[in-house]
């Protein structure tokens, strides 16, 4: 690990301030926050983050879950994925998202993690942390090395010419099918992003992930008020059943009306560049009967784009019973 600066922000214009050096020559490098460290000191430890100053976040008043005007919820960018998942407001009325954050990592690992770090939270290629590698998210311009290597785990949508790493989290797909918005503190003031416009698609700057700027510092994130009646549920299929990552998940958000899906969000992990929000989905379940065929129909268009690698074409298939299984899970609730 290289030797770096760090300091603690005991305000957000402190955390600001400290984190707009990113953008000139005075450090010669980058600023990074750092709260619960799950990923960044990992990502340190192997060469592939180096920055020369380190702003420790954890004194900012970022770490409550609260409801808003109109009955939404907004959870601070310091709240602990164990305490998010275990709130009751949460577990009642956003079930997707508290098993989701419940079906990643490990209980330890839960304790620590922060909302906005696991916003942030880097992939798992193994070319990216490995910097022996070329990796074009790494190292812009030097290439890709999973395009024709061990791509097994990587992503069949949204992918480019220059990356096609997923987006490991399991908390955004959930927050992707809620419709979140994340509040951001900059340099030049709030501004509130919608999640389906807070990543970015590789293309060919597979380098930058989010649209956050030097200075940005995710403040929280506003989940909307739920629809009576709407149901929402999670379901990860992975290698092992504790502390691995998805190939393929779902999480599904609907209000079912005499039979008939309404108001349907469906959102895919394991299998994106980033969150994948499918509209094609959505739109063959809008208004459509519940049952087996609309199911499967929904999957197909939500796979139909799908560009698999050598090792990962299985995920097609995967993916689509995945979703079959989430939507029926959802819709048979008591």
């Amino acid at each position: 690990m290289n030797e770096f600066h760090f300091n603690r922000a005991t305000t957000l214009a402190q955390a600001v301030q400290a984190g707009a050096k990113s953008s000139t020559a005075q450090l010669g490098a980058t600023v990074r926050f750092v709260a619960g460290g799950t990923n960044l000191v990992d990502l340190m430890k192997l060469q592939v983050e180096h920055p020369e100053q380190v702003v420790d976040i954890n004194s900012l008043p970022l770490n409550k879950v609260e409801r808003v005007s109109g009955g939404g919820l907004r959870i601070g960018a310091l709240v602990r994925n164990s305490d998010l998942a275990h709130d009751p407001i949460v577990a009642r009325d956003y079930a997707v998202l508290s098993q989701a954050l419940l079906s990643g990592a490990s209980p330890q690992l839960r304790n620590m993690a922060t909302t906005g770090g696991n916003l942030l939270q880097r992939t798992r290629c193994v070319y990216f942390r490995d910097i022996a590698h070329e990796c074009n998210k790494r190292n812009p311009g030097s290439g890709c090395a999973a395009m024709e290597g061990h791509n097994r785990m990587l992503a069949i949508l949204g992918t480019s010419d220059s990356c096609i790493a997923t987006n490991p989290s399991d908390m955004n797909v959930a927050l992707t099918a809620l419709e979140a918005t994340v509040q951001i503190q900059g340099v030049k003031g709030q501004r509130t992003v919608p999640i389906s416009e807070f990543f970015l698609l590789p293309g060919s700057t597979p380098n930058r992930e989010t649209v956050l700027e030097p200075g940005d510092l995710i403040t929280s994130v506003t989940l909307p008020a739920p629809s009576p009646g709407t149901r929402s549920v999670y379901l990860k299929l992975r290698d092992r059943e504790a502390y691995e990552f998805a190939l393929a998940s779902a999480a599904v958000v609907a209000t079912v009306d005499g039979g008939t899906l309404r108001h349907v969000r469906v959102a895919l992990g394991g299998v994106g560049t980033k969150p994948w929000r499918s509209a094609e989905a959505e739109q063959a379940l809008e208004g459509k009967p519940v049952g087996s065929a609309t199911f499967r129909a929904a999957a197909e268009a939500a796979l139909r784009d799908a560009k698999p690698r050598s090792e990962n074409a299985f995920k097609v298939e995967l993916s689509k019973r995945c979703l079959v299984r989430a939507l029926t899970l959802a819709t048979t609730q008591a």
